[in-house]
């Protein structure tokens, strides 16, 4: 068997949203934003399938701590006690308490949150490996380089595989499903800087990689373009969103305009039932959302 693998977790019974990467490790084998745990059995068995029991992990890297990248990390780790985790130093301390994390997101989930996510359990720190930036790592014969790369989130880190040209980028390079010729921001509260973010996308542009790897989903290639495309409508929803809010409507309305707005470009590109998928990954209530509040934090930084 050659790596790494792609495990699709198939979440919410559709395919080509979550991706999981599976590398091979010293001692055993290694995962890239294990997903969340409501989806747990599809990647236990999607392993098993690959000839890898959960005994067999060793290492989880994960690119940030939003539920959807790691919020099976905790219930990995208590099957498997001796798997190493690793992850910036933001998000470490969320790790090892979830308290405020999974407050957090039950206000921007509710009462649903356990039925769209699953258990976010806690990471004994001793488990825990944090990052800042600029660490190499050996995965295997792999030696991965860590970036950080804030803007979608400020825990957020990419790793590029030296040895094939390949990051791995979680969210900063936003949603491009399957290689599709659409590229979707994701960019919900509480974190985003769009300054920040295009930062974040130099850093990378300037490895000069060969392809991404994003958990939504899968391997992308005509990088160029696709940072182009990301950067583009980055500003276009950000400036729909400074002008909604200079109306008269309540949130409710505004959010209800920019989504709108959104799914038309996407059939602009794509066929409904293709832009169904992005409209069911993207969040695009909390894209609004997040936007929001950049630029309310702009006008009041206080």
């Amino acid at each position: 068997m050659t790596f790494p693998q792609v495990i699709d977790h198939e979440y919410a019974g559709t395919k080509e949203i979550i991706a999981t990467l599976v590398l091979d490790a010293e001692g055993g084998y290694a995962l890239v934003d294990p997903g969340p745990s409501v989806t747990l059995p599809t990647l236990r068995a999607k392993l098993l399938a690959l000839g890898i029991p959960i005994s067999e992990i060793s290492t989880l890297l994960l690119t940030h701590i939003h539920l959807d990248h790691a919020g099976a990390t905790g219930s990995l780790v208590r099957e498997n006690p001796r798997i190493q985790v690793y992850v910036h130093e933001r998000g470490a301390p969320h790790l090892a308490d979830p308290t405020k994390l999974l407050s957090s997101a039950k206000r921007l989930y509710g009462d649903a949150m356990d039925r769209i996510w699953g258990e976010f359990l806690a990471v004994p720190e001793a488990n825990l490996h944090v990052l800042n930036g600029g660490e190499r790592l050996r995965v295997g014969t792999r030696t991965l380089e860590v970036l950080y790369t804030p803007g979608h989130a400020s825990h957020h880190v990419s790793y590029l595989d030296t040895s094939e040209g390949t990051v791995f980028v979680g969210d900063t390079a936003g949603l491009r499903l399957a290689n599709r010729p659409l590229v979707s921001p994701v960019t919900p509260p509480p974190d985003i800087d769009l300054e920040l973010w295009d930062a974040s996308l130099r850093q990378i542009e300037a490895r000069s990689p060969a392809q991404l790897f994003l958990t939504h989903f899968g391997f992308a290639d005509r990088i160029d373009w696709h940072f182009a495309e990301l950067r583009r409508r980055h500003w276009v929803w950000a400036e729909r969103v400074r002008d909604s809010l200079d109306g008269a409507a309540d949130d409710v309305d505004r959010m209800a305009g920019f989504v709108l707005s959104a799914i038309r470009d996407f059939r602009g590109i794509l066929p409904p039932e293709e832009c169904v998928l992005y409209e069911r990954v993207g969040g695009l209530e909390l894209s609004w959302q997040g936007l929001a509040r950049y630029w309310r934090k702009k006008e009041d930084p206080a």
